[in-house]
């Protein structure tokens, strides 16, 4: 039997609430497949599972709220006798189903005996019937204040806007719980990682004129922006510095895949980290695939489990007309986080001779319990190799 647990999507994160199970018992589940809904502080996000098998039980209610780590569900994998709990579960769903059958027939409201003595007609009474209205909620408006049809239309328009309204509410989510928790993190972060930060100014010359000579032959949707040559020049470089793509947990761990988390800032504040997994062996333009599909559902919070709590080093990038550079926070237990400023016109000498180049400052912020300065300003140099070569990206 396996333990689906309740996944932890940050160190920020102690608990979520279960909106909805996307599966019930008795259905097969694949790797990657959607199990439910969580609401955390980062929004309703989608919970993934990561094993095979039939869902045998769901241990936890719709609208619980789940501390991290919680058995949430069991599941039978494949190979065991999956026969004799599927009939178990059909039989348990055939009890449970009868009193609902039962409910269904004979509506709740009309056991009241004050219903029974309403003044209503025998439309109104139907309608009501059919779409579980209590008459005895309802002000009537015809003869001897009898409830006519239309007062039952509008009691059933009331209802359905007042349920609209609390989806939306459901949905709609705070800036000042997202900010709750990026201050959480960064508090944990502050207060336990021993931070040391190196800087590196980038000619990005090659890069740009590379960049522009591709982009002439691509339709408007694939054309490439500079940040993808970031990302995967960091996730190359990062193959030469295994010790930065790691966490620390009691330890240094290394990590095997590289997944860059990329800073979202939200249109209301706030900023979200999604993952784009295995940056280095993506290429330029899945990486942009990437960032086209996960950008819009990070701003609409919208987010898979995996995308929020596989990030092994991040990437935070100021844009053009931003801050000339950008010095991160790490986020646990990560041990690194890479910073690109905004890119500007600088004066760059070479060979004694002085002219202007585009330039970009990039920063590392390291954890010395992890690493030190040297391996830090390698892997600068490292990155800055990369972005001289790149159509090696």
């Amino acid at each position: 039997m396996i333990e689906f647990l309740m996944p932890s999507l940050g160190a920020d994160m102690e608990d979520g609430t279960l909106v909805e199970w996307k599966k019930k018992p008795g259905d097969w589940v694949n790797r990657g497949d959607i199990i439910a809904e969580v609401e955390t502080q980062k929004g309703l996000i989608e919970i993934e599972i990561f094993d095979e098998g039939t869902i045998s039980e769901l241990l936890i209610n719709e609208g619980e709220k789940v501390p991290v780590g919680t058995v949430m569900a069991l599941l039978n994998p494949s190979g065991e006798a999956l026969g004799t709990t599927k009939e178990k579960i059909l039989n348990k769903k055939t009890i449970e189903l009868q009193p609902t059958e039962e409910k269904i027939t004979e509506p709740k409201y009309f056991e009241k005996e004050e219903n029974l003595h309403i003044k209503a007609s025998p439309l109104a009474r139907r309608i009501a019937q059919e779409n579980h209205i209590d008459l005895s909620k309802i002000k009537g408006t015809g003869p001897e204040n009898a409830i006519t049809k239309e007062d039952v239309e509008k009691a059933i328009e009331t209802v359905h806007n007042k349920e609209t309204f609390a989806e939306t509410k459901k949905t709609e989510f705070p800036v000042e719980s997202i900010r709750a928790a990026v201050a959480s993190a960064m508090s944990k972060s502050n207060k336990e990682i021993p931070h040391y930060y190196l800087e590196k100014r980038i000619d990005l010359t090659k890069a740009l004129s590379w960049l522009q000579e591709y982009n002439t032959r691509q339709e408007v949707k694939k054309r490439l922006l500079p940040v993808v040559l970031f990302i995967k020049a960091t996730a190359n470089a990062l193959k030469e510095f295994p010790d930065l793509n790691a966490f620390w947990d009691n330890g240094l761990q290394l990590k095997k895949d590289i997944n860059i988390g990329f800073v979202i800032s939200l249109r209301k504040g706030g900023i979200i980290v999604p993952a784009i997994h295995q940056a280095d062996l993506k290429s330029c333009d899945a990486i942009m695939d990437t960032l086209n599909d996960i950008i819009p559902r990070a701003k609409e919070l919208k987010l898979r489990s995996s995308e929020l709590s596989d990030s092994t080093l991040n990437i935070t990038n100021i844009g053009e007309g931003g801050a000339d550079s950008v010095f991160g926070i790490i986020y646990p237990p990560q041990v690194a986080i890479v910073g690109f400023g905004s890119i500007s016109e600088q004066p760059f000498t070479d060979n004694g001779m002085i002219g202007i180049r585009p330039m970009v400052n990039v920063t590392l912020a390291g954890d010395h319990r992890a690493t030190d300065g040297l391996t830090g300003s390698r892997f600068l140099t490292s990155l800055s190799k990369q972005l001289q070569n790149p159509e090696s990206l």
